[in-house]
């Protein structure tokens, strides 16, 4: 090694690095040997995108796995959060919004659920992993309606508040209003059913 240390190996010893050094699979690494070494072992050209993987994983947002544990609210809780999806009525659409400022389509959704103490998710994605499909011929107060919309699959959600109507926040310069599930426009865009 010479008198000049190396930057990456100026935190471990000569000695613990030469006993280190031999491991060259990486298999065989131990619970606590050192990272440094670990970099060491891998070709050049294979560090940047392995330490770019690392620190992508540090930085996205949690897997779908972990972010959409099933939620479960009875009758009452899921009327409750039709009521308090109904009690928006004429609030502005707001892309990302999920206050009575401004609310697009997911954030009524985590609103009114979060309010009757339902931690739901704020995007239509995790939102249906979250729930169980149900017939649509059997809705109940407080399902979650899920629709098409510019060609994206279950892109738009708004919660059936009975009489067949449902509640959401429509779109860019629209209002929380309600809707008619057998409109035309709805049903030809209308995906599933899903109960909280």
């Amino acid at each position: 090694m010479g008198g000049r240390q190396s930057p990456l190996t100026s935190a471990v010893s000569p000695e613990r690095l030469a006993t280190l050094i031999p491991a060259h699979n990486l298999l065989n690494l131990k619970p606590g040997s050192n990272v440094v070494v670990l970099a060491m072992q891998i070709p050049r050209f294979l560090f940047l995108p392995i330490a770019l993987l690392a620190l992508y994983g540090c930085a996205s947002t949690p897997s779908p796995s972990s972010a959409s544990l099933r939620v479960k609210a009875s009758d009452t809780t899921a009327s409750k959060a039709a009521d308090t999806a109904v009690s928006m009525l004429g609030k502005p659409y707001k892309y990302g919004g999920n206050t009575p400022t401004g609310f697009d389509c997911s954030g009524l959704v985590h609103y009114s659920y979060s309010r009757v103490g339902v931690d739901v998710s704020r995007d239509t994605r995790t939102l249906k992993t979250q729930t169980s499909l149900t017939n649509a011929s059997d809705l109940r107060r407080g399902d979650l309606l899920f629709f098409d919309q510019e060609g994206q699959k279950s892109s738009h959600v708004g919660i059936f508040i009975g009489d067949g109507r449902f509640v959401h926040a429509p779109s860019t310069g629209g209002k929380v209003r309600t809707e008619k599930l057998d409109a035309k426009y709805w049903q030809k865009h209308f995906v599933e059913a899903r109960r909280v």
